[in-house]
């Protein structure tokens, strides 16, 4: 992964390399501070060190259970799902991964009326096994398979903590379990058993994700001068104390478009807190450019814009053309326009004095993926450092998550009266 910089220097918002050399000095103490987080294992720093810690052989022996399966459906919210996506949906693979990481009742019922529920294998993942969302999905589904004449036993992979009803149902069925790691928040844990038991049944080249990993956290150093992905944290950060409070995540490729939904909630979960933070936006590059650069370029000055793109991709080619016009579009590539698209955004931005940086990868496959993925949690962690936020925790979810609990009657909880003294005032179209 490389990070270029270059082009949130002498913007509006933007830096100096004067003032970068001294916040470097901040970089090196927080790298020394992550460092030792990591060393001793601490909650939220030992996800930085899951390319070495992770069990590659686990997850193969757990989803060995599974022979040849058409689709894999992960029900999970939120981190429990979202890294496991995004590799699903970055590489190919003959196996369809879904995901139940919502509990509308349109979509989950379309998916189980579609699916071959003989052939696909259930990945059940929920860290406290309590998560209402994903066990409501997981009963849904497990009585979908019992009335389709499937045991739904022989089809179910649980990964979760050391306890909870997830962890009891395991043991009661004897079925195939994964453990949650110790300290890893579930937004970080991606290349963990959460991320890669999907990315495994798919036939994906786990160790290569991994060893991508590592080559991120081989990266990390005292300078952000010296590590891509500290580099990156350390100008969002410095960018956003300058006004820049949202971050345009733009990648150019459409396999990478699941990876901005991924990199919102690292950043927005892991940053908002104490009245700071950046709000993640995401786009896709090029078809945002013909709905959003206009606001980019010419709208409030509070934006950094990250393009990403791989360097390398699968091209085609445009046929040639006598359509007046249109003769200097033939005998190029989709890919060349795309890249031509990349450069003029880029440019676009830089001509109107807005910040932005590139990260580009060298290819989407599961090494790149592995240290992409890597780069921006280090990235996130560093910013935390230089914010002086809680990183690693999410109090606001919580509460979210106990006043939900108790409106459905699932034990006393003060949230939910809360709910009650919401203000209305209600505009009604009816006549």
């Amino acid at each position: 992964m490389d990070v270029d910089i270059g082009s949130a220097l002498g913007t509006t918002p933007g830096l100096t390399t004067e003032y970068l050399d001294r916040l470097d000095e901040r970089v090196a103490d927080a790298h020394e501070t992550i460092a030792d987080g990591m060393a001793a294992e601490e909650f939220g720093y030992a996800a930085l060190s899951l390319p070495e810690t992770a069990d590659p052989d686990a997850i193969r022996a757990a989803v060995s259970e599974f022979q040849d399966p058409e689709a894999v459906v992960t029900v999970g919210i939120g981190g429990s799902a979202l890294g496991a996506a995004t590799l699903a949906n970055a590489l190919e693979s003959d196996v369809d991964a879904h995901f139940l990481d919502n509990v509308d009742p349109d979509h989950t019922a379309r998916l189980l009326a579609e699916l071959p529920l003989s052939e696909t294998v259930i990945n059940v993942v929920s860290n406290s096994g309590t998560t209402a969302e994903t066990l409501a999905n997981f009963l849904v589904v497990r009585e979908a398979m019992d009335q389709d004449g499937v045991d739904w036993t022989e089809r179910t992979l649980v990964t979760t903590g050391p306890e909870g009803n997830l962890r009891r149902l395991a043991e009661r069925h004897d079925l195939p379990a994964l453990d949650v790691p110790a300290g890893v928040p579930g937004r970080f844990s991606v290349l963990s058993t959460v991320g890669l038991a999907v990315a495994a049944l798919q036939g994906h080249d786990v160790e290569a994700i991994l060893r991508g990993g590592a080559d991120g956290r081989a990266s990390l150093s005292g300078s952000l001068y010296e590590s891509p992905a500290y580099a990156y944290g350390a100008v969002s950060y410095a960018l956003a104390e300058r006004g820049a409070l949202t971050n345009v995540l733009l990648p150019y490729a459409e396999s990478l478009e699941t990876f901005a939904e991924w990199f919102a909630q690292l950043w927005a979960e892991s940053l908002g807190k104490d009245g700071v933070g950046q709000t993640p936006a995401r786009a896709l590059g090029a078809t945002d450019q013909h709905s959003q650069l206009q606001l980019y370029r010419a709208g409030p000055r509070d934006k950094l814009v990250t393009l990403v793109r791989p360097r390398e991709r699968a091209d085609v080619a445009i046929p040639e053309t006598d359509l007046e016009g249109l003769s200097y579009l033939g005998g190029g590539s989709l890919g060349e326009l795309l890249d031509a698209e990349f450069e003029a955004t880029e440019a676009s931005l830089a001509a109107a004095d807005r910040p932005t940086v590139r990260v580009e990868i060298d290819r989407v496959d599961e090494r790149a993926l592995g240290e992409l993925l890597y780069g921006m949690e280090a990235a996130c962690v560093l910013y935390g450092e230089l914010a002086t936020v809680e990183t690693f925790t999410q109090p606001a979810v919580e509460w979210g998550k106990r006043a939900a609990r108790g409106l459905l009657g699932g034990g006393e909880f003060s949230e939910a009266d809360a709910v009650a003294d919401k203000r209305e005032l209600v505009v009604s179209g009816d006549r």
